[in-house]
């Protein structure tokens, strides 16, 4: 079992030309059996790195950094943030792997992300785990979410930033100190200040663009879309919530198994948005359900 995984970039396509994202594989590379783990919406590939190591002994996981985050260029057009750019990327690093089927863990953006891509005709998806998201967010979420995305935050040290990072980071649940830093290590980035080297953010603030664009009619538009994506997806789906959360309502997670097609849901207790399957527990529900034990 790999300590650390590999880095690859892909170059994929937008209407404002070309872009490279990265992506961190672990595991055999010659494994057919492919597992995607796509992150939310301002963290990156590395968070995965402890549920990546666990599940590399049964798959190849590939971990990318969603464009406009981690080591992933930025686009030219800020605009191009949004979902269908996102599939789009993915559809692209999927062709690279050479693999047919994939199966998908999605947390929060990562799950948009997978969900718009299970429910299209000849999807490459398989399983689907969506931790901690639906097609319905509540606005409580986009507020919360929007009071942090995009502020030119600098920090003087690194540990300074971890600090910063976890507070924005709470609802994740209990975390040691040694956790708390590997989840949000990758996160920070060192840059040149006015007075010297500082810290900022490991993605660009222009992803703030679109979500501070949106109207309560693409809301709306864009649930319909979701909902109409999640109820085509064929596949097993399990739906994992942090008991806690105020993105992925109790409700939204009924309504879920209600009106898709092979649904489970189970809730974490403690957690928030959105639990991090750094926790041997948690990790062992993911496991039980891509493996089927």
């Amino acid at each position: 079992m790999t300590s650390s995984p590999r880095l690859g970039f892909v170059q994929c396509i937008s209407p404002a030309g070309l872009h490279r994202m990265a992506y961190h594989e672990w595991g055999d590379p010659a494994n057919p059996r492919v597992l995607m783990c796509v992150h939310g919406l301002t963290r990156t590939g590395r968070d995965f790195d402890v549920f990546a190591r666990t599940m590399s002994d049964e798959y190849r996981v590939v971990c990318p950094d969603v464009v406009g985050r981690g080591r992933s260029e930025w686009l030219a057009d800020p605009k191009q943030y949004i979902l269908p750019q996102y599939v789009s990327d993915m559809v692209t690093l999927i062709a690279r792997l050479n693999v047919e089927q994939v199966d998908w863990f999605g947390t929060s953006m990562g799950g948009l992300i997978g969900m718009s891509l299970a429910g299209l005709p000849k999807s490459p998806v398989r399983k689907l785990l969506l931790n901690d998201v639906g097609p319905r967010i509540t606005a409580q979420a986009i507020e919360r979410i929007g009071a942090y995305l995009g502020l030119p935050v600098r920090f003087k040290t690194f540990e300074e930033g971890l600090a910063y990072l976890q507070t924005i980071s709470a609802s994740f649940g209990r975390h040691t100190p040694e956790q708390w830093r590997e989840l949000n290590g990758a996160i920070l980035k060192p840059v040149q200040g006015a007075e010297g080297l500082e810290w900022g953010l490991h993605y660009d603030p222009a992803l703030a663009v679109p979500f501070r664009n949106t109207t309560p009619e693409v809301v709306q538009a864009g649930e319909a879309a979701l909902w109409h994506l999640f109820g085509a997806a064929p596949g097993p789906t399990l739906v994992v919530r942090g008991a806690q959360s105020d993105l992925l309502l109790r409700e939204t997670a009924a309504d879920m198994v209600a009106r898709g097609k092979q649904v489970t849901t189970i809730d974490i207790p403690d957690v928030g948005h959105a639990p991090t399957f750094v926790d041997a527990a948690q990790v062992d529900i993911a496991r039980r359900f891509f493996l089927g034990t």
